[in-house]
């Protein structure tokens, strides 16, 4: 049988539980990564499928830092909601902001009260630890363009298609 190790390309589906055990996020169509191809997946993700074999099952505990990052209190933004133009004052509102360089970042409205409004630039999950259920789908080699880019250059295992 087959086993994650360097090099192999795998393919994961996986839920993200908050806290509460509740799913926050879910994948079922299979994310491909070269292991150990810095690939972009999550470190953690990555260490914890190390051996496991097709059909395995694993959970991971991810603490803030592994995950979603701490929260970061200069992402807050409380305005009147008088300089808030009508379709941001909602509870869920997205806002795109845009920095001096251009770059773009969502910030969702989290709160109206005493008329303010809240805006946050943190990922919901900030400062939270998470748990990732993730399933070991397809293991095979990987091609060198793969290992180079470190993600499969199809869209999904051939068994899966």
């Amino acid at each position: 049988m087959v086993s994650v190790t360097r090099n192999k390309l795998v393919y994961i589906t996986y839920s993200i539980l908050d806290a509460r055990g509740m799913v926050v996020e879910q994948h079922d169509m299979p994310v491909g990564f070269v292991h150990g191809a810095n690939s972009g997946i999550l470190p953690a993700i990555e260490a914890a499928v190390d051996g496991h074999q097709v059909g395995d099952r694993v959970e991971i505990t991810l603490s803030p830092e592994e995950g979603y990052g701490l929260r970061d209190e200069s992402l807050v933004v409380v305005e009147d909601i008088d300089n808030v133009p009508p379709q941001f004052r909602r509870v869920g509102a997205e806002v795109l902001f845009e920095n001096e360089a251009g770059e773009t970042k969502a910030f969702y409205v989290t709160g109206i009260e005493d008329g303010k409004v809240t805006i946050d630039g943190n990922p919901s999950l900030a400062g939270q630890s998470v748990t990732c259920l993730v399933n070991v789908m397809d293991i095979r080699d990987a091609t060198p363009e793969e290992i180079r880019n470190g993600r499969p250059l199809d869209a999904a295992p051939p068994a899966l298609h």
